[in-house]
């Protein structure tokens, strides 16, 4: 089965690993089967020392792709051109296969909250984004790449479905989309709706990439924390989204009490069996595995010291 990637944007094989610190010397050293890697950008375009040596080392041998989190496509604040014209040296150097962020905002008013909020689903709010997307398509000079957040509220303006509001979003700008199959599910979960009716009315079509994860039960809601191997019910519903996407490239993240990368990359494998018809029958309702942990989506666990003097200078 062939994706349905945008012929605007270009394809991925099949599994990719995020591109993680605690990982560099097992990489530089052994050079895993990996098909490719995605590497957080503010870890990258702001360092001139060894984490800008190792990603352009890996680009040379891999394909790269560049996930942001400081993008705010969705803040009324103008865009941050500086941090835009940073992003775009990084690209020109590894050159990524593409750039993607999240359909949210992280801060307003110069302020930033260190954290992937979420954005009313109107028609008022599209046209803002739709706005901003072109113009950051414009200046990066490529297709951007937005990714269904976790939520754990909804507005009282929302007047559409977040799968219409991505379609819509995509549809008028060009952009492609990256589902993210936990964030899906954390998201449906603690608004007491149906993922799989989620998945069913996603705009496939304007999909490049997926993303599994990990996510933490806090009793009255689960959230997104990447600090854990990904969830029964998860790989359960990303059968679904693998058929549904003809299959396009899938990429593992974990970003909290890192395992080992043989241990990352084993569950990343696991994938494989939830391809091509090969699904173990999972329930969508199976227990989740009680732990505290923070927020995968704080900006925080990226760089701590910087963040830590971030929070503590728009404090002071």
């Amino acid at each position: 089965m062939s994706p349905s990637v945008p012929s605007n944007i270009a394809q991925l094989p099949k599994l990719g690993l995020g591109l993680r610190n605690t990982h560099f010397e097992h990489i530089l050293k052994n050079w895993p089967k990996v098909d490719w890697f995605e590497a957080i950008s503010e870890n990258f375009m702001d360092s001139g020392g060894r984490p800008r040596d190792v990603i352009r080392k890996v680009a040379d041998r891999y394909p790269v792709v560049l996930h942001g989190v400081s993008l705010s496509i969705g803040s009324t604040d103008p865009l941050n051109m500086d941090y835009l014209a940073r992003l775009r040296t990084l690209a020109t150097e590894v050159q990524p296969q593409w750039i993607s962020d999240h359909l949210c905002w992280t801060g307003v008013m110069g302020l930033n909250s260190h954290d992937l909020l979420p954005v009313p689903l109107n028609e008022e709010t599209l046209a803002h984004i739709v706005s901003r997307i072109h113009k950051v398509q414009e200046f990066l000079g490529r297709p951007l790449i937005l990714e269904n957040p976790s939520t754990y509220l909804e507005f009282k303006d929302s007047t559409m479905s977040e799968p219409d509001f991505l379609r819509a979003m995509s549809t008028q700008t060009g952009c492609g989309l990256l589902l993210d199959v936990n964030n899906v599910y954390v998201t449906c979960y603690n608004a007491s709706s149906d993922p799989v009716a989620y998945l069913e009315n996603f705009p496939w079509d304007h999909v490049v990439q997926m993303h599994l994860a990990g996510h933490t039960d806090c009793g009255t809601h689960i959230i997104d924390t990447h600090a854990q191997p990904v969830r029964p019910e998860v790989w359960a519903l990303y059968a679904t989204a693998w058929q549904r996407s003809g299959g396009v490239s899938t990429l593992l993240e974990w970003d909290g009490d890192i395992p080992s990368f043989d241990e990352c990359h084993a569950e990343l494998m696991k994938s494989l069996n939830y391809m091509d018809g090969n699904v173990f029958k999972q329930s969508l309702d199976m227990p989740f595995a009680s732990a505290t942990s923070d927020i995968s989506n704080r900006v925080s666990f990226l760089v701590p010291s910087v963040m830590d003097a971030a929070i503590q200078s728009e404090q002071g």
